[in-house]
This record gives structure tokens, sequence and C-alpha cells, in this order.
């Protein structure tokens, strides 16, 4: 082969391998009150392994106000994947983890914003946060961040009305933790109520048996958060 056909045949390599980099989407994972990103791993290798270039980011849930959390976790997360030159951004969240979306990009962005999949968000708050508040070393477990998260019209989920991105919400029907599950309407995932998960402008939402503290390692859920990242709806039963 002649010099000059390496040279085209190398530059045609190069200019598809930047494509592709160029093309990768990014996903950043969002973990939940009082967790780290090590709860996040699963859905770190699945989503890496379909393709996408993934930002498990840990940020220190119960040490600040959840408007502070919104920028130094989402911030950190866009800064992660502009080095990883991908052209489009999307989330996957963990309870907490989804207000913190919401209230970074409750006003518009300069961000490529692509696909949300949130797992057990207290989209409109818990009633356990309600019911328990008041108890003495809530806040030292749960930090400022865990006593906005009430029903009120003034705790932050009820301020921030609907979503204006491309979201799929799952929720979880099964408890571990009896106590917290009395102070929640049926069905409840321990933490949050099914019902308490939606929230207006979601594009789909489906139920699955799972628990709040283990939902982002269910087989299941991670399934259908491949199925929205790619398709921008839920897998149905039926299909294979």
């Amino acid at each position: 082969m002649s010099t000059n056909k390496v040279k085209l045949l190398l530059l045609t390599l190069a200019i598809f391998i930047s494509g592709v980099a160029e093309s990768a989407e990014c996903v950043i994972l969002l973990h939940g009150l009082a967790r780290t990103a090590d709860s996040m791993e699963k859905l770190e290798t699945t989503l890496s392994g379909e393709g996408y270039s993934v930002v498990n980011v840990d940020y220190p849930s119960r040490k600040h106000s959840i408007e502070a959390l919104a920028n130094i976790a989402i911030e950190q997360g866009l800064e992660a994947c502009e080095k990883q030159n991908t052209s489009k951004i999307n989330f996957v969240t963990h309870s907490l983890g989804g207000i913190l979306v919401r209230v970074y990009f409750n006003k518009a962005r300069d961000v490529n914003l692509g696909r949300v999949v949130m797992l057990g968000p207290p989209n409109q708050g818990s009633q356990v946060v309600d019911n328990l508040k008041d108890v003495p070393g809530f806040e030292l477990l749960n930090g400022p961040a865990g006593m906005q998260l009430g029903t009120n019209a003034t705790d932050i989920p009820k301020t921030l009305g609907p979503v204006n991105f491309e979201l799929g919400v799952i929720a979880g029907t099964q408890s571990i933790n009896l106590i917290l599950s009395t102070f929640l309407p049926n069905p409840d995932d321990g933490k949050v109520s099914v019902d308490a998960t939606k929230v207006e402008g979601m594009d789909d939402f489906v139920a699955l048996p799972t628990t709040h503290p283990f939902m982002m390692k269910n087989s299941s859920v991670i399934k259908q958060t491949v199925h929205f990242l790619k398709h921008g709806v839920f897998k149905e039963e039926n299909e294979s």
C-alpha cells in the first residue's frame, strides 16, 4: 500500500473515531439522601456497557440545602461530561437526586439536556418528613436537605411546578420499613408513596415491586431505565 493511501486510511479512521466520541451520550448518576456513588455502581456498569459515557457523582447530601446541592452535584457532573466531549446529557437519579435535577433545571440552562429517569423521587414530598422532622436527631441524620422534603406548600418539592424536560419516573411498591410506611399512603416504597413520585409534565411512569433503598440495584428497574433513555418510554410488560 502506498504512503498516500496509508495516510488517507489513517485520516479516515481518525475522523470516524472523533465522530463516534463526539456523538456519544453522557449519563449523570445522582444518588439519594445519605447515600454515596457506590449505591449507583450497578447502574453505572450497565449503562457503560450500553455505550453511554457515565459520570457517577458523589456529593455531600447531608451537608447542605437542596439548592446548594443542586449546584454542587449537577455542575460537577456537567463538567465531567463536557470533558468527554459528549453530544447530549442525560440523568438517572435516585430519590433526592431527582429533586436536585428539578431545582437546577427549573430555570432554562444552556445544556443539551436529553432524557431523565427518576427512581423513587419525592416529587410531591414525603409524609415521613412531615411526621419526623421535629424528632430529635432527624436533622442530624438527614441534614438540611432532608428537612426540605416534606409535603407542605413551602417545602421544596411543592415549589417547583411542572418539569420542563423529558422525564420517566419509576416508583417502588414494596417496603422493608413498616414503621415509616405507616406515615405513607399505600402503596409506597418505605420512604415515598407511589402517588408522591409523580409530577406534572412527566412523559411516562411505571410502578415496580421494589423497595426505596435498593431500587437502583433492581434488575427490572435498570432494564426500564435503559429502555427509557433509548426510546423515551418504558417497556411494556409483553415486550421481549
